[in-house]
């Protein structure tokens, strides 16, 4: 079970920070061998949603209000420690954020760029493609949304 926290960047502690960028750049850089710049000045516009297990960081996103990323609200840089994958927190991670769309910001509509590998974890959620394929940092993405009206 997952103890979440939702944060602005300014709410957050030097640890919570640190935490957050290791675990990014763990997985988005490492894991995936992919040489990008994470650290892009959105942090600071974000809410940060972070999924604690016995009191370690484990899953992560970042929120958007509408125009900060898209037009829509938005979910990114969403990611789950490797070793923690099985235990589906990339299910309550993304619920978490829904929730916290729906009550920060008051939107029912969200559009995230997602890797194309990770499809169907996100039509499980919710969200439906749209538009084409393309490359994002040379890993293949595609645009999706949510509507709670689907």
């Amino acid at each position: 079970m997952l103890t979440i926290q939702t944060k602005t960047f300014r709410e957050l502690s030097t640890e919570e920070l640190y935490a957050i960028l290791q675990l990014r750049s763990e997985v988005f850089v490492v894991e995936q061998d992919c040489v990008y710049q994470d650290m892009d000045n959105k942090d600071q516009k974000a809410w940060h949603v972070m999924g604690f297990k016995d009191e370690k960081l484990v899953a992560y996103t970042r929120l958007f209000k509408p125009g900060d990323y898209f037009k829509e609200t938005s979910v990114g840089r969403v990611v789950v420690s490797k070793k923690q994958r099985k235990f589906k927190y990339g299910y309550d991670i993304m619920k978490a954020s829904i929730d916290a769309i729906n009550t920060i910001f008051k939107e029912k509509s969200i559009r995230i760029s997602a890797q194309c590998y990770l499809k169907k974890f996100y039509n499980n959620l919710g969200f439906k493609e749209t538009g084409i394929e393309y490359l994002e940092d040379g890993i293949p993405h595609i645009n999706m949304i949510y509507n709670e009206s689907y």
